[in-house]
């Protein structure tokens, strides 16, 4: 099953290519690769046992919530659809703040005071992070969607479509190489 076996590797490739791509892209799909920690954790796996064929995909765990989204603690429009939710127990604590703790530092981000006396002066790293966190723990995060669309048009592309194909070419090729056995 040579030509299945091909396929199925351009599908895990093209998933995978494409993924990267968003990431680096960045746009609709947003900036989430500032270290490029999430674009080198994607992985493809490809697993044949007892006649069967698996494509598995990996990446750090904090890229599904950038795909689906996450819901906010008290507000779920960004994220009507995702499975996961801020606040509901379920996930490890303090992640997010660690998270936003490192990329405000990265970047040497930091809000000014609004606060009379104080006007203008900039927040401690700390604080702004504490601010974002606030914000994004309460409304939550969009979906980026970054590898549900490679892998959905991968899907209809080289699955639904030339998967067939090259299935049909596979036992075209078995039957001829039959044949010539049996001559």
């Amino acid at each position: 099953m040579l030509n299945v076996q091909k396929t199925i590797e351009k599908f895990r490739d093209y998933v995978i290519r494409e993924s990267k791509d968003n990431l680096k892209r960045g746009g609709q799909y947003g900036s989430y690769n500032n270290t490029s920690a999430l674009s080198n954790s994607l992985k493809g796996e490809i697993v044949t046992e007892n006649g069967f064929t698996i494509v598995g995909f990996k990446m750090a765990d904090y890229g599904a919530y950038r795909d689906q989204g996450v819901k906010g603690k008290t507000s779920s429009n960004k994220a009507p659809n995702s499975p996961f939710k801020f606040g509901s127990g379920t996930g490890r604590k303090g992640g997010l703040t660690e998270g936003i703790k490192k990329w405000v530092k990265q970047k040497g981000f930091q809000f000014r005071s609004k606060e009379e006396g104080s006007k203008g002066r900039f927040l401690s790293y700390d604080s702004t992070a504490y601010l974002i966190t606030r914000s994004i723990f309460h409304k939550g995060i969009k979906p980026s969607l970054f590898f549900t669309k490679p892998f959905e048009a991968g899907y209809k592309k080289y699955i639904d479509v030339d998967l067939l194909k090259a299935f049909g070419q596979d036992i075209e090729t078995m039957v001829d190489y039959n044949l010539k056995d049996i001559k």
